[in-house]
């Protein structure tokens, strides 16, 4: 392969993580701004997010062809393979955290029609803080190319699920006290589940990073919340990763 291609080639790769990259900061705005307009019952901003999302959708269908076409021409190996198909899996797991949104922002829009609920408005926007600063911890950790952040990031999926839980209860509690409060109560239910799901996509995240940068996969299950370790538990810390002999050394591309 001639300077000329090897350099082709090269920039391929770097245009494809840049596009990943792109996408990641579209999503994480998405997620903001859905978690902002519902706490400050914003329509224009709510709408804004749902029209938006189209965006996210075809940016994931050029980042998978240009993978497919990368595979195809370039038959990438080693890193370089892993490289390629980690950008196909975060564009899924990106797509989809830009539906989660879409969905936060339509119940927005709905909430936003009948009276206010401070208190538990309040409590979706604490959890969608939270969730916001996992998808940005990760989304850094992968244009940086560093693994101690991705794990750290895999490490505390625990902390969404207790948001959850607690946020699950409050909820319940508010619907049988006053059955007028059922129908606005669902939709802040399912909007709690949606950031949940949010942060399990930014865990996939995390795991399709480990595996880019080190070969392997991880091992075991995730962190996980019970009501039993109560709100001090400490978290399990991340497997080892799975003990496969060590990766060929890259190989140049053919």
């Amino acid at each position: 392969m001639n300077q000329h291609t090897v350099k082709a080639y090269g920039d391929e790769l770097n245009q494809l993580t840049a596009e990943v990259a792109r996408m990641g900061g579209l999503a994480e705005a998405q997620v903001a701004d859905a978690v902002d307009s519902v706490a400050r019952r914003d329509v224009a901003l709510a709408r804004a997010v749902v029209d938006r999302d189209a965006r996210l959708d075809g940016m994931h269908r050029e980042i998978e062809k240009k993978a497919i076409r990368l595979i195809a021409l370039r038959q990438p190996v080693a890193s370089d393979l892993r490289r390629t198909l980690s950008a196909m899996k975060l564009a899924v797991d990106l797509e989809r955290t830009g539906d989660l949104a879409k969905n936060i922002a339509k119940r927005g829009l709905i909430l936003a029609e009948g009276e206010p609920m401070q208190l538990l408005t309040r409590s979706i926007e604490r959890m969608g803080k939270l969730v916001s600063m996992r998808l940005r911890d990760v989304l850094d950790a992968y244009a940086a190319a560093e693994v101690d952040r991705a794990i750290a990031v895999w490490n505390t999926d625990d902390e969404v699920d207790e948001h959850y839980n607690s946020l699950f209860r409050e909820l319940l509690t508010y619907m049988m006290g006053d059955p007028r409060t059922i129908t606005s109560c669902t939709h802040l239910l399912f909007m709690a589940k949606n950031l949940e799901r949010i942060g399990d996509h930014a865990t996939n995240i995390a795991e399709t990073i480990h595996y880019e940068i080190t070969g392997l996969e991880f091992t075991g299950e995730r962190p996980r919340w019970t009501p039993d370790e109560g709100p001090n538990a400490v978290p399990a810390a991340h497997p080892a990763a799975d003990p496969a002999p060590a990766p060929a050394q890259d190989q140049s591309p053919a």
